[in-house]
């Protein structure tokens, strides 16, 4: 996932500009904190095992894991029962004085306090708040509170206060939280993948001791078994699991994330003593599988409503997308003040943004496919007040804590309620009167029908990648072996994305129960030596030292090694092969380079041999992945409902998360349908016949016929990876019948598979 990808404020609402150190509370507060503390409510009554064993954050080595040790057995959801209420106050009076002295902040705002409370209780939690709400302070507060208080009380020792370990997708994210945090000095960090072998064992010396006490990290690393292994044992164990984007977890979310319904799994492999889940978009259903997943009781839920009464929330339709322009143009001309313009296309970001230059306005685009020094120099342009307008697809925003931007300005179709409830909500966090205009045309639906049908593979697909996964070979390896694979040499040789194939590797893993991901491998070294490579690898006693410098192959300035080769000649561990290249590379013999992530499984069980059990297999996931593509359809549907409804808009919005407005109001007053009396018309979509002649020259231009689900994606514009190797993508052909109604385009397909499997 891209730096700028989409997500929640990591930051939310915090004054990035008030840096105040850490200082203890008042006396007063420590008074009344001195032996009101119950022990229960900040350790664990586990016992755990606090190793020193030096676990490097990245090794390729095996964890050991406890299912059968549930955290809300070992430490109950209730242990604030029979607690007074002068220990309760004295953890708020902590609390609150952090808030002031660390963060800048006079008062708590909304649901906070309450959420805060439950976590210093020792309960898990979820947070439902709106963009710019303030999620994050709900874990970092208790973070850095559980020190003061177990100094306090006198219950844990020092240095054994523990850890507070935030899941969250985004790596720029990660990163600016981290800074902040530094910046007011405490003690966080990140682990990623952008940093050095160096960076990684330094954070690894501070977590065993004891130094850090918020530390961040991506879903993905919770497949990595040394990472697991390392937090099973962390010093002082792992006293919050915050997770954020939680809606991730749930299928019926917006965006879920295969790797996020492994967390909940996690956090019980590593004893978490309580979890808080952060989002800012939850409906109902989405709620109850946070809750199931991480069992959080209903007092333990905490919703704030989506509405924002200084945000005008305002629909115009179009008969064409061409229409739109000038009604762009000139609310931009009446509505001054930074701008965020959301398009669905990167190239439409393009060409919108110069559009508007044109026309005289201050604007640049931004999307994934732009470098990370141009998205980072937009950005900083954009918080600076040195360009008005930024047009982005939902690649911008994230990590934007600018609390004066006045207008919202939707282009194209959302793909969720949602999502346009996520990016409306950086409008207006300053409380000033804010524009959110959402322009539709009927051009739109086609467009996010194409994303949405774009991600099932063909069922001749998802058999051939089941064969491959289930091989002979690795159908013939026992229970608790492993086996390799590269998802993008699958994605290209089986024509599947990499979205859905995330997905079918996480239903073979938790819901067939047949392999769990561990910790992926690199399949490419490489090494350019240094002037003392060869002096002091020619005298090299270890046998992973003798190896390497034998079977390594000079090619131009580099030296490949083939680590799979060296173990099966030798059978030297991999894991010490790997080692010491990286020790070569630290002691500055090598600067080396690697390369070919292979992810790599552990078989569970038997694995399915027959065809019988393959073919049942292969009916399973691509009913589930049809599912899928239906729930994405019906969730744009959504939002064309949502926009040309007979309702106050901003009922409909609130009320699309369970919610209400302010005092039971039936209406905001200010919104479109408020201010016209009714509602906002989609025009009718033009009626179109079945284009023969299109079909012919897309058949013409592709000899493909193995795979009629190919051809149509060629005809309505949807890319694959089977379609890009073609270049099919930049064809003429390519797009030609995206303008064709589903009922047309399904009456064109069908011509299309009967040439495809020659029966026409």
């Amino acid at each position: 996932m891209s730096d700028f990808g989409s997500g929640d404020d990591l930051f939310d609402g915090v004054d990035t500009d008030q840096l105040f150190l850490i200082r203890p509370p008042p006396s007063s507060i420590k008074r009344q904190l001195k032996g009101k503390v119950d022990s229960d409510t900040c350790q664990s009554k586990r016992q755990r095992v606090h190793s020193n064993d030096s676990l490097a954050l990245g090794d390729e080595g095996n964890a050991s894991t406890n299912d059968d040790a549930l955290r809300n057995d070992a430490f109950p959801q209730d242990v604030s029962d029979g607690q007074d209420h002068e220990t309760i106050s004295a953890r708020m009076h902590l609390a609150q004085s952090l808030l002031a002295e660390t963060f800048g902040h006079k008062s708590f705002r909304h649901e906070q306090e309450r959420a805060i409370e439950c976590i210093l209780a020792g309960r898990n939690a979820l947070t439902i708040f709106p963009t710019g709400a303030g999620k994050s302070l709900c874990y970092q507060i208790p973070a850095i509170a559980f020190e003061q208080l177990d100094l306090t009380s006198g219950s844990r020792a020092p240095g054994e206060h523990g850890l507070s370990l935030v899941v969250s997708p985004l790596i720029a994210l990660m990163k600016d939280q981290v800074d902040a945090l530094k910046r007011r000095r405490l003690p966080a960090d990140c682990i990623d993948s952008t940093k050095t072998r160096e960076q990684q064992q330094q954070i690894h010396a501070d977590l065993r001791e004891g130094k850090t006490r918020i530390l961040y990290c991506a879903p993905e690393r919770l497949n990595n078994e040394g990472f697991v292994a390392t937090m099973q044992h962390v010093r002082g164990g792992v006293r919050l699991l915050a997770v954020d984007e939680a809606h991730c977890i749930s299928e019926w979310g917006h965006s879920f994330r295969p790797d996020y319904l492994k967390v909940a799994r996690f956090a019980d492999e590593i004893k978490a003593e309580r979890v808080i889940c952060l989002t800012a978009t939850a409906t109902q259903k989405v709620t109850e599988d946070i809750c199931n997943a991480f069992k959080i009781q209903p007092e333990g839920v905490f919703r704030t409503s989506a509405y924002r009464p200084n945000l005008n929330l305002l629909v115009r339709a179009a008969k064409t997308k061409q229409d739109k322009y000038p009604m762009v143009f000139q609310f931009l001309k009446d509505n001054p003040g930074p701008t965020l313009v959301y398009v669905t296309l990167q190239q439409q970001a393009v060409l919108l943004a110069a559009d508007l230059r044109d026309q005289g306005f201050d604007a640049e685009p931004f999307h994934a496919g732009l470098g990370v020094e141009t998205k980072t120099q937009v950005q900083d342009k954009f918080l600076a007040n040195e360009v008005r307008i930024v047009v982005a697809t939902i690649a911008f925003g994230m990590g934007i804590d600018k609390p004066d931007i006045r207008n919202i300005v939707h282009f194209d179709l959302s793909n969720s309620i949602e999502e346009y409830c996520q990016q409306i909500g950086r409008a207006g966090r300053d409380g000033q009167t804010s524009n959110c205009m959402f322009y539709i045309c009927p051009d739109d639906w086609y467009i996010r029908e194409n994303f949405a049908r774009g991600d099932l593979p063909s069922r001749e697909s998802l058999k051939g990648l089941m064969i491959d996964i289930f091989s002979h070979e690795n159908v013939s390896k026992p229970v608790n072996e492993t086996f390799k694979v590269s998802h993008r040499v699958q994605s290209r040789d089986f024509d599947i994305r990499a979205s859905p194939l995330a997905t079918i590797y996480a239903a073979l893993e938790l819901q067939f129960g047949l392999i769990r991901a561990i910790t992926p491998e690199y399949s490419e070294y490489k090494f350019e030596p240094t002037k003392l490579y060869f002096p002091l690898m020619k005298a090299e006693k270890s046998p992973e030292g003798k190896e390497i410098y034998a079977s390594a192959i000079k090619r131009q300035k580099l030296c490949h090694v083939d680590v799979n080769d060296i173990v099966s000649r030798t059978g030297i561990h991999r894991v010490d092969i790997v080692r010491k290249l990286n020790a070569m590379h630290d002691t500055g013999l090598i600067e080396l380079k690697v390369g070919g992530v292979e992810q790599k499984y552990r078989i569970l069980q038997s694995l399915p041999c027959s065809k019988k059990d393959i073919e049942v297999l292969v009916d399973k996931l691509h009913a589930d992945l049809s599912r899928r593509e239906e729930d994405a359809l019906r969730r744009t549907k959504q939002v064309e409902n949502f926009v040309t409804g007979d309702k106050c808009l901003a009922l409909a919005l609130a009320s699309h998360f369970g919610m209400g407005l302010s005092d039971g109001k039936s209406k905001c007053g200010h919104c479109t349908h408020c201010l016209t009396g009714t509602r906002t018309a989609m025009p009718p979509r033009p009626t179109k016949k079945v284009d023969m002649m299109g079909i012919k020259r897309i058949l013409d231009a592709c000899d493909v016929r193995d795979d009629p689900r190919l051809l149509a994606r060629i005809a309505f514009g949807i890319k694959s990876p089977r379609v890009t190797r073609l270049k099919m993508d930049k064809h003429a052909v390519f797009m030609s019948l995206a303008d064709h109604d589903f009922e047309v385009r399904g009456a064109a397909l069908f011509v299309i598979q009967g040439v495809a499997n020659g029966s026409s």
